[in-house]
């Protein structure tokens, strides 16, 4: 857990009550969001091909402009041998943006890493769901 310091922060009133409003709908208190919020454009501004984005799986990085998660082209970039070439043509992408994968998981290797080891185990626990259901069709 890294550690934090306290920060006096000014804001204007539109922006807080904004900021509110939008922790009301995350269901999250004001100062975490704006935590996330500062966390998230530092990491926007040195990785600007990457945006955040929620969904099922959490919040997680995505390329801009792909519909892609960075997890998700870092683990095609592995599954073709760490060939970036080959990863970019069948994602149909452009070399670039799978460079700026590349650069953001080498800051962020652990998060990137947690995101597809939990994929990979959703992945095998819905094969198993299957087999389990094709076992019970088979009987």
């Amino acid at each position: 857990m890294s550690k934090t310091n306290p920060m006096s922060l000014r804001l204007g009133e539109a922006t807080i009550e904004r900021l509110g409003s939008r922790a009301k709908r995350v269901n999250l208190p004001p100062r975490t969001l704006a935590q996330r919020y500062v966390e998230e454009g530092l990491r926007m501004d040195e990785h600007p091909l990457v945006r955040f984005v929620d969904g099922p799986a959490g919040r997680r990085a995505r390329l801009v402009g792909t519909g892609k998660d960075v997890w998700e082209v870092i683990a095609t970039i592995r599954d073709n041998d760490n060939d970036l070439h080959e990863a970019a043509e069948y994602l149909q992408m452009p070399l670039g943006l799978l460079q700026a994968a590349v650069a953001y998981y080498g800051a962020y290797t652990s998060e990137v890493d947690e995101l597809i080891a939990d994929n990979e185990l959703m992945a095998e626990e819905a094969r198993a769901a299957w087999a389990a259901g094709q076992a019970a069709l088979a009987r």
